[in-house]
């Protein structure tokens, strides 16, 4: 039997070999964790993530049926697409996970973050400070002689970008809070 003569220019893979080569791309997913409210389930849903070496990126807690007792959990992680299947696998085990909804998924979904940015400057800089937060439509929250505090809503690439914009203007103090997320879906 005579050698395989490939071309130059094509591939030695074969044709049938179909596994996701791009599997091991890290992804940023929004997972909505529906849950009962009640004692102990957050500490159960951060403890599936730290106790398998899972980050979280943001989170936030809101109670939505208080008749019904049930809070969601928005989480942000990262991962490869086995380690987000995996994620959503073990949460919906859980007995107090009624569901689990990947918003980066299931289709468009309406996503904003909050943040506190602190900027100490002088002069001309606080002008342009107050400029930009204009543009961004920020809202001066505390004011001091030497300092601004602003606030803003948007979406994390938003925030990121006030933040840069500040920082050759003074110091720059950011807090941010989780990301809150929900589907545009009826």
């Amino acid at each position: 039997m005579s050698p395989l003569v490939i071309k130059k220019g094509t591939s030695k893979h074969s044709a049938y070999d179909l596994r996701n080569h791009l599997s091991d791309v890290v992804e940023r997913h929004t997972l909505a964790v529906i849950v009962d409210n009640e004692a102990g389930v957050l500490a159960r849903v951060i403890g599936l993530f730290s106790g398998r070496g899972y980050n979280i990126d943001s989170l936030t807690v809101a109670e939505i049926d208080h008749t019904g007792h049930t809070s969601r959990v928005t989480v942000v992680t990262t991962g490869t697409p086995q380690v987000i299947q995996q994620i959503k696998a073990q949460l919906e085990r859980m007995v107090p996970v009624h569901e689990v909804h990947d918003l980066t998924v299931e289709g468009a979904a309406v996503e904003r973050e909050l943040a506190l940015i602190k900027v100490a400057g002088d002069g001309d800089k606080r002008v342009e400070a107050l400029r930009l937060a204009d543009i961004f439509r920020a809202k001066v929250v505390d004011t001091t002689l030497s300092s601004f505090v602003f606030e803003i809503t948007g979406t994390p690439e938003k925030v990121d970008a006030f933040a840069d914009l500040m920082r050759p203007l003074g110091r720059v103090e950011v807090a941010r809070t989780g990301v809150a997320a929900l589907s545009r879906g009826a």
